[in-house]
């Protein structure tokens, strides 16, 4: 609740910025992960052709290239879908991959 609520009323931006920081690894990490179990955990994939960008609105989405990319067009993976939530932290990202 102490970071809670400074957040939410947009407050403190020192802090806002320094949980961004702090949370974003564990999120990119996460939807790795679930992007690895979507397409199979293929061997072979270089996972920094895999991020996670923001739309015009600020939401995420799956941003792939290269061996990720590559790996998707043979599970005929058109279409990511990604959910990301956080709580101190814990981390996690649900990831759709539609075809």
């Amino acid at each position: 609740e102490e970071y809670q609520r400074p957040i939410e009323r947009g407050e403190d931006p020192a802090l806002l910025a320094r949980m961004r920081r702090r949370i974003r690894p564990l999120l990119m990490r996460r939807t790795k992960e679930a992007v690895a179990k979507a397409l199979g955990a293929p061997a072979g994939m270089n996972w920094q052709d895999c991020q996670v960008d923001l739309d015009a609105a600020g939401a995420p989405l799956v941003s792939v290239r290269g061996t990720v990319a590559a790996a998707a067009e043979l599970k005929g993976v058109r279409t990511w879908h990604l959910s990301l939530s956080h709580d101190g932290d814990v981390a996690t990202a649900m990831v759709v991959a539609e075809g």
